[in-house]
């Protein structure tokens, strides 16, 4: 025949083993530091913050809604929005806490 057969050969021979997850193993360890580790921080920062909210407090609920929180339930928060204005948003829906004398600025 003109053409020989070609096999293949390894050129360090055997199972590669552990150097051939090493790769995988450095994506997970990367994904877990870029975007895991960091969301975990966000979301106890949040949970802090509304568990310490307290009357009188201004604050951003979800939707943008600016307001000072008159009363505190278990699951749901008063804010007044405008004078003798009031609405109702469940505690998780406070998204951030404002520093004092913000709302006497804007109104």
């Amino acid at each position: 025949m003109i053409i020989s057969p070609a096999f293949a050969q390894s050129a360090g021979g055997g199972d590669p083993g552990f150097i051939g997850f090493l790769p995988i193993i450095l994506m997970f360890v990367l994904l877990y530091f870029l975007m895991i580790r960091p969301q975990m921080k966000r979301s106890k920062e949040q949970k802090q913050m509304v568990e310490a909210l307290q009357k009188g407090d201004e604050v951003i609920a979800a939707g943008g809604m600016l307001g000072r929180i008159t009363r505190i339930g278990d699951a749901y928060v008063s804010l007044e929005v405008a004078p003798n204005t009031e609405i109702s948003v469940q505690r998780a829906a406070v998204q951030m806490l404002l520093p004092k004398g913000t709302l006497k600025s804007i109104q």
